[in-house]
């Protein structure tokens, strides 16, 4: 997918040079708070003037003084090219976010495999499951072919094993999926099962599971937006 150089008053983006083809967890810049409307930090309530400047959070919009507004951090859910302007809460958000692009997000590329049941059926089939390198899609190869595209995903349930009443660990065993199939309202369910095969591939499983929940956390969160 083509990208673009764009330049903002929050600074420079790499973004799809057609909004369609934008990830399904990105999110748009906000609206600044007109600077009228804020004579004094949003955070700390100190009064601007010639000494004291305004500053807007490049995430949320709101304006704060230098103290409380210093932090630059990455912001890959906007595409900002560099680490930009945000509060101390924001970035902190920002700061966890990251981590899942750098991380989480490479886990869901790669894939893992499981043995994936279509709707009521009583078989299942084994297939590797994976992000697409656009974020776009959930691709599952076995003797079958599925794409599923993200923004269809309207629920997703993590299946895990080992808790108890008084607390523990638990393991992350499979997920159910349930996405509209494009060009109608029907909707398609998925369950997925990790294998007990190798112990490699249920570690794998897991992590890959982890981050689609990370994952489905984010997609929420845009949607709301």
């Amino acid at each position: 997918d083509a990208k673009k150089l764009v330049r903002s008053p929050s600074g420079l983006r790499m973004v799809p040079e057609h909004r369609a083809a934008r990830s399904p967890f990105g999110l748009d810049e906000p609206p600044w708070v007109p600077d009228k409307e804020c004579p004094r930090c949003m955070q700390c309530d100190t009064k601007f003037d010639f000494i004291t400047r305004k500053h807007h959070c490049r995430r949320c919009g709101k304006c704060f003084c230098d103290k409380c507004c210093s932090k630059k951090v990455p912001l890959p859910r906007m595409c900002f090219v560099d680490p930009v302007r945000q509060c101390a809460e924001c970035a902190l958000v920002s700061l966890k976010e990251t981590e899942f692009y750098d991380k989480q997000l490479k886990v869901l590329m790669n894939g893992a495999t499981f043995f994936v049941t279509l709707g009521t059926s009583d078989k299942s089939e084994l297939m590797v499951c994976r992000l697409s390198n656009n974020q776009r899609y959930l691709v599952l190869d076995g003797d079958s072919h599925y794409e599923i595209e993200i923004i269809q995903i309207s629920t997703v349930q993590i299946l895990t094993e080992g808790f108890t009443p008084g607390g523990g660990n638990t393991r992350a065993i499979g997920m159910i999926l349930q996405y509209k199939v494009p060009g109608s309202e029907e909707v398609t369910q998925m369950k997925f099962t990790a294998g007990e095969d190798f112990n490699c591939n249920r570690k794998l499983s897991a992590s890959w599971l982890a981050a689609m929940h990370k994952a489905t956390k984010l997609l929420y969160e845009s949607r709301d937006q």
